[in-house]
C-alpha cells in the first residue's frame, strides 16, 4: 500500500508511523470500510506532535486546503519557531504581523486573532506550551476536549485533530467535511447526521485503534474519489473501490445527479 503523503490530511507534515492491527472479521459495517481504507491507503498509529504547533496548524487549516495552510504554517514557524516558547512568541507578537505572515492560510486576520488568543490562554492556564503539551498528551481525554473547546475558533474537529495527531489518542475519529459527507453518504452515519453525529456514530462503530487512520484515510479517499460534487461512482460501480460497501445516499448514478445526504429521498 502507498505511504502516506508528506504534505497531508489534517495534521501537516510529519504522517503517523506505522503500526499493526488485529487481523479478523470486521464486527460493523464502519469497520470494514475502515479496513478497505486501509488497505487501499495506508495504517497508521498517531501521536507524537507537539501540541501547540499541531493546535496552529489545525487552525490554520480550517476553511482551506492543505495547499494553502501548510506554507503559511511553515512561514509561521520560520519566524516564530526559533528558540524559546512558541506560544509565548506567539502572544507576544504584532497581530498585523501575524496576519501578514499566515495570509496564504486565508482567513488571516481572523486565524491570527485565534491562534494569539489561544497562545495567551495556554500561557494564563499552563505557564508555557511544554505544560499544555503534557496537558494533552496526559490529561483525560474528555477534559482535554472541553478545555480545546473552550478555546475562540477552536471546534470539535480541531479539538480531535489535537487530541489525535499530538495526545495520540485513540478512539478519536475527528470529522471534517470529507468525512461528514462520506459517512453520510456510505450510509455509515444517519443522512442528516451533523458533525458531532456522524463522529459519535463512527467511534462507537470503530475500533479505537482504527480512528486515526480511518479518519486520514477517508479524506484521501474524498479527494481522490467520493468527492462532493462528482464522485467516481457517477462513471459506474466499478469506477470506485468502495462501491460494494456504499449506499450512494444522495448519489443517482443513472440521472448522473449529486445531493447532500441530507437532502435525498433514501
Amino acid at each position: 500500500m502507498p505511504d502516506e503523503p508528506v504534505e497531508n490530511i489534517s495534521g501537516g507534515t510529519d504522517g503517523g508511523s506505522e503500526a499493526r492491527f488485529a487481523t479478523g472479521d470486521p464486527e460493523t459495517r464502519a469497520e470494514a470500510v475502515v479496513d478497505a481504507l486501509g488497505d487501499i491507503y495506508w495504517q497508521k498509529a498517531y501521536g507524537g506532535r507537539d501540541a501547540f504547533p499541531c493546535l496552529v496548524r489545525t487552525i490554520l487549516s480550517q476553511n482551506t486546503s492543505d495547499v494553502a495552510s501548510q506554507p503559511a504554517f511553515d512561514a509561521l514557524i520560520e519566524r516564530y519557531g526559533g528558540e524559546g516558547d512558541l506560544a509565548a512568541t506567539l502572544a507576544a507578537a504584532d497581530r498585523d504581523v501575524v496576519a501578514e505572515v499566515i495570509q496564504p492560510a486565508g482567513l488571516y486576520n481572523q486565524k491570527s486573532r485565534v491562534i494569539q488568543e489561544a497562545a495567551e490562554a495556554i500561557l494564563a492556564d499552563f505557564g508555557d506550551a511544554a505544560a499544555f503539551d503534557s496537558f494533552v498528551r496526559e490529561g483525560d481525554p474528555e477534559a482535554v476536549r472541553e478545555r480545546l473547546l473552550e478555546l475562540r475558533g477552536v471546534g470539535p474537529k480541531t479539538a480531535d485533530c489535537v487530541l489525535l495527531f499530538s495526545g495520540g489518542r485513540g478512539g478519536v475519529f475527528p470529522v471534517d467535511t470529507h468525512v461528514h459527507r462520506i459517512a453520510r453518504r456510505m450510509g455509515l452515519a444517519p443522512p442528516d447526521a451533523d458533525h458531532e453525529g456522524v463522529r459519535a456514530a463512527l467511534e462507537a462503530a470503530v475500533p479505537t485503534e482504527k480512528c486515526g487512520f480511518g479518519h486520514t484515510a477517508m479524506i484521501q479517499f474524498g479527494r481522490e474519489y467520493c468527492s462532493a460534487r462528482n464522485p467516481s461512482c457517477l462513471d459506474g460501480p466499478e469506477a470506485c473501490p468502495l462501491a460494494d460497501r456504499c449506499d450512494r445516499v444522495g448519489v443517482d448514478s443513472g440521472a448522473g445527479t449529486v445531493v447532500d445526504p441530507a437532502d435525498s429521498d433514501g
